[in-house]
């Protein structure tokens, strides 16, 4: 989920060319982002980012790693790629690399186009992301490419609701967009992981949130590759 800020950046588009996210900075929104997660991430999102984080150990990729959110939970990893294409993300991202228990690698790489060679991590990690890449199926064909065989696909993401709630969330997605970096609430991003080739070892949901906010349920799950990779 991404945080609703009071006033879009100066430069809040992305462009997409060939499916690719070629990300503008958003500086507005990247100053706003931890201060207004803050009492989010204590109350709801670092319980979860733990008990999916915290074992993760060998080559690890952060895709779409923001601000670092997940850098305090990661530390048994021998090392983590942080990738993060917004410029003013990746500026604060930089700034908390000095904090890392475990040596990490910065990368502008996009989600939908990684420079790493196949079978390079053993484990791909998506928190609060695929709502915002331009191609979820892209982003998560390039995370299976990536991925060992052996490997894990680990997603904090939410999802698409069902009834009411997914109408809502397909009403209010033009607004909500706009506002949160290109946020869409009513993704469905547990097929869209069926459909990469992933088989689900864990998958678990929660709706923390009120009413009103759109950017429910929570999924927080573990995949793992169903077969050789294309």
């Amino acid at each position: 989920m991404r945080p609703v800020s009071s006033a879009p950046s100066r430069a809040a588009r992305a462009d997409n060319v060939g499916g690719v996210t070629h990300s503008r900075a958003h500086w507005v929104f990247a100053t706003a982002y931890d201060p207004l997660t803050r009492s989010l991430e204590r109350a709801i999102l670092g319980a979860r980012r733990a008990r999916l984080l915290a074992g993760l150990d060998g080559q690890v990729l952060d895709v779409g790693a923001g601000t670092g959110a997940n850098l305090p939970y990661l530390r048994q990893a021998s090392r983590v790629v942080a990738a993060e294409p917004d410029a003013a993300m990746r500026r604060r991202l930089a700034a908390r690399l000095a904090q890392a228990a475990v040596p990490v690698e910065l990368s502008s790489d996009p989600a939908e186009r990684l420079r790493y060679p196949g079978a390079s991590f053993d484990a791909v990690v998506f928190t609060l992301v695929l709502c915002t890449v331009s191609s979820p199926d892209r982003a998560l064909a390039e995370a299976r490419r990536v991925l060992r065989p052996s490997g894990r696909l680990i997603v904090l993401e939410h999802v698409r609701g069902t009834g009411t709630l997914a109408r809502w969330q397909d009403r209010v997605t033009p607004l909500w967009s706009l506002l949160n970096a290109g946020c869409h609430p009513g993704r469905d991003t547990a097929a869209a992981i069926r459909r990469a080739g992933f088989t689900f070892e864990r998958a678990e949901y929660s709706d923390p949130y009120p009413r009103l906010v759109p950017a429910r349920p929570i999924l927080e799950a573990v995949a793992r590759p169903s077969g050789p990779a294309h």
